[in-house]
């Protein structure tokens, strides 16, 4: 018999399946099982502001968030996961300033994916043993997460989802030359990489570096949703947190962490 504040195996997979912010926590559990993980309000912000790009709701978002605050998780790792999850044929391009971290990312993607709580989870979405490279793999449906780096070879390959998750280094912010290369890179070749100009979603995630790092230059050219978080609150914010959970509100004042 259940206790009053006790769900079933079923309601915890339904809760898993439908809510981003509890899953981003399971999937973390899943490839830290030795780590504690706190939750935030503001992973649930991510999270429902990442929802609204899986519903197309949001087709181009910004997320500026201090280092060492599970963005990448949930952004690149999390979510492509959650994305092929509910659509095993998603095509989906996740790029960062080096093939090595692009590759970290994919690997604990994968990892995630392979695992029995995951498969479980979502039966329908299954990689293909036919493609199963850290950097380019495929779910028997045609669904593809690829891995790659600013600079890299995209020639022939397209994506319903790009995710920018750090592509510059704060070392190189400083450059004119390296800043330029990274943006150029965006709009000259990843841009075009879109299988709909109307339908596809961009999401970058970084850390705000340089007034004409690439947050600066794409918000120059068009509308973008962006949520920006400071490590201190510079102002008051106060958020609405959409989830199948409820909604709730998320407040920091001023000087707050």
């Amino acid at each position: 018999m259940k206790g009053p504040q006790s769900i079933s195996d079923h309601e915890y997979h339904a809760v898993l399946r439908n809510d981003l912010t509890s899953f981003i926590e399971r999937s973390f559990l899943e490839l830290n099982p030795q780590a504690n993980f706190m939750m935030a309000q503001y992973i649930e912000l991510l999270a429902a502001t990442l929802e609204k790009c899986r519903t197309v709701e949001t087709k181009r978002l910004i997320v500026n968030l201090p280092p060492r605050t599970l963005k990448s998780h949930a952004a690149s790792v999390a979510f492509p996961a959650w994305l092929l999850g509910h659509d095993p044929a998603k095509q989906i391009i996740c790029a960062s300033y080096g093939q090595d971290l692009s590759d970290k990312h994919a690997r604990d993607c994968r990892t995630l994916m392979s695992s029995a709580f995951y498969r479980g989870l979502f039966p329908a979405t299954t990689l293909s043993p036919q493609k199963l490279s850290v950097n380019d793999y495929m779910t028997t449906s045609n669904g593809v997460r690829m891995a790659t780096s600013v600079n890299g070879v995209l020639t022939g390959r397209g994506a319903d989802v790009i995710i920018l998750d750090d592509i510059l280094k704060p070392d190189d912010a400083l450059s004119e030359t390296r800043r330029k290369a990274a943006n150029e890179w965006y709009f000259n070749t990843l841009l075009s990489r879109l299988n709909s100009k109307q339908h596809g979603v961009i999401i970058l995630v970084m850390q705000r570096l340089h007034q004409e790092d690439l947050v600066g230059e794409v918000t120059d050219r068009e509308h973008w949703e962006v949520l920006s978080l400071p490590a201190i609150a510079v102002q008051n914010e106060s958020y609405t947190i959409e989830s199948p959970l409820g909604n709730r509100f998320y407040v920091r004042r001023t000087g707050e962490a």
